[in-house]
């Protein structure tokens, strides 16, 4: 029935995945893979949107010359980065890169001015220093020109959008991450915006999930020739698309999307505000369908990912299984990390930064590239425990298991570390689980799908799900307590 395209750009990499549905089936064939590498110009680091963009169009491309006439589309990106497009209709300046190092102390500066109570209360985001609020203060306070050439402010997803079509929309999942939006009113915050001094005409319409949010504009086709497609508003940031694709049959379930970034929750239908979340950091972002993800940001395997590049540019090309079977290899259990220190947000040397934080909290520093990265990876595996347990505590919900979704469910063996440390079943799949949640936002919408519950059915059905078992629980229980201990996170 049809072919639709989901655009899912990731902090690495994107890619193009054309869906059809076949006697029922979900099937995905990808298009076009690409890389999506940040630039470092003097001090600042960019996202490259108008090689984004380029590659959006090849794969368009690529769809018409296989033949493919396209139904659809939809774009689903990381959160909190944008850019503002000026009164001539023309993007201000590249978007900075959520890990650049503006936003470095603006948090406690902006707390000064507005206490984090206040912000908490009104928009249930958990608080980062890249988030878009802090990144909006520290442009105020460089006195930045995009604030006065702006004229609207976009979302990457948007951004895209706007250039793929013309028009200017805010997408509600990515919307909430900003730290702007409230709940609450179901819109932008009036009197955050003022205090910042951020003029509410640049914050637009917001567009829930599913929403047609226009045409291909008559340049693209032309340029591309093909015809004019759908553009639809998808959960557009990508945990929210990946939590539409869970393959859940509970009502109440845990979920991990699994990549760059590890985020885990639950998915509730009010947004949790209160004392407790604020005290446990929690998030409240908006999802697909009036749902919210209760959810908390870990860093995930980019410190893998960065200690793979430190070691490829001294001349040592580990590839991701090899890295694995390295852990693997490994003695067990011999020094622990908190993935979420500040020390490993920024770009660097993963491997020395490591070796500082074990030395700083008494610890033997890993010797070789195997205890490196099984570092890594039993203390993001200890992490997901605390993190299951206080989402566990904040929801008031009791989980049979985990739900593990994204590209990182092909590391097996975290995915078994994992289930080790929390002590239950963990269902790893589908890897895709981002852009296979964006076409299913866009076939509801087109009526294919009755709902999201209908839709998750159709993926349990149509994508393998491996379970992983709990083992060596003692042992594992063991390491969680000295990883609290060592990590500081024991209360």
């Amino acid at each position: 029935m049809g072919n639709i395209v989901a655009f899912d750009l990731g902090a690495s990499s994107g890619r193009a995945m054309l869906g059809r549905l076949v006697d029922g089936n979900i099937e995905i064939t990808e298009l076009h893979r690409f890389s999506n590498d940040p630039v470092q110009v003097g001090e600042r680091l960019h996202w490259d949107i108008l090689r984004l963009y380029h590659e959006i169009k090849q794969s368009l491309i690529i769809a018409k010359n296989q033949g493919v006439e396209v139904d659809s589309i939809g774009i689903d990106s990381w959160a909190v980065d944008f850019g503002f497009i000026g009164k001539n209709g023309e993007l201000v300046g590249n978007p900075y890169h959520y890990r650049d190092r503006h936003t470095e102390n603006m948090m406690e500066k902006l707390f000064a001015d507005i206490p984090a109570s206040e912000i908490f209360a009104k928009t249930g985001i958990q608080f980062l220093q890249f988030n878009t609020i802090f990144q909006l203060y520290a442009l105020k306070q460089a006195n930045s020109p995009w604030l006065q050439e702006g004229n609207r402010f976009l979302m990457i997803p948007d951004l895209l959008r706007y250039f793929l079509t013309g028009d200017m929309h805010n997408e509600f999942s990515n919307a909430t991450t900003t730290q702007l939006f409230n709940p609450n009113t179901g819109d932008w915050d009036e009197e955050l915006l003022a205090k910042l001094g951020l003029p509410k005409s640049w914050f637009g319409e917001v567009l829930q999930p599913g929403s047609k949010a226009g045409m291909l504009q008559a340049s693209v086709c032309e340029e591309l020739g093909i015809p004019s497609i759908p553009v639809y508003a998808v959960a557009e940031h990508d945990t929210g698309s990946a939590v539409a694709a869970v393959p859940a049959t509970e009502r109440s379930f845990a979920y991990l999307s699994c990549g760059t970034w590890s985020l885990m929750g639950t998915e509730v239908q009010e947004p949790v505000i209160n004392e407790l979340a604020q005290e446990l950091n929690f998030t409240n972002e908006g999802g697909a369908y009036g749902t919210y993800r209760l959810l908390k940001n870990i860093m995930g395997l980019w410190i893998i990912q960065e200690t793979r590049r430190v070691w490829e540019k001294a001349g040592k090309a580990y590839s991701f299984p090899e890295l694995v079977k390295l852990a693997g290899e490994a003695a067990p259990f011999k020094s622990f990390i908190d993935p979420d220190d500040a020390l490993f947000l920024p770009p660097g040397d993963m491997p020395g930064r490591i070796a500082q934080y074990c030395r700083q909290t008494g610890q033997q520093a890993p010797e070789t590239d195997g205890e490196v990265v099984r570092c890594i990876m039993e203390s993001l595996a200890l992490k997901y425990r605390y993190v299951f347990e206080m989402t566990e505590r904040l929801s008031g919900q009791s989980f049979s298991g985990l739900h593990m979704v994204g590209g990182g469910i092909n590391n097996t063996l975290l995915c078994q570390w994992s289930a080790n440390a929390i002590g239950k079943p963990v269902w790893a799949g589908p890897s895709e689980g981002s852009a296979i949640g964006n076409l299913a936002v866009q076939w509801i919408a087109q009526g294919v799908f009755s709902d999201i519950w209908e839709a998750r059915r159709a993926i349990r059905d149509s994508f393998p799900v491996t379970e992983y078992v709990p083992q060596e629980q003692e042992q594992w229980g063991r390491a969680y307590d000295q990883f609290v201990k060592r990590t500081g996170l024991e209360k």
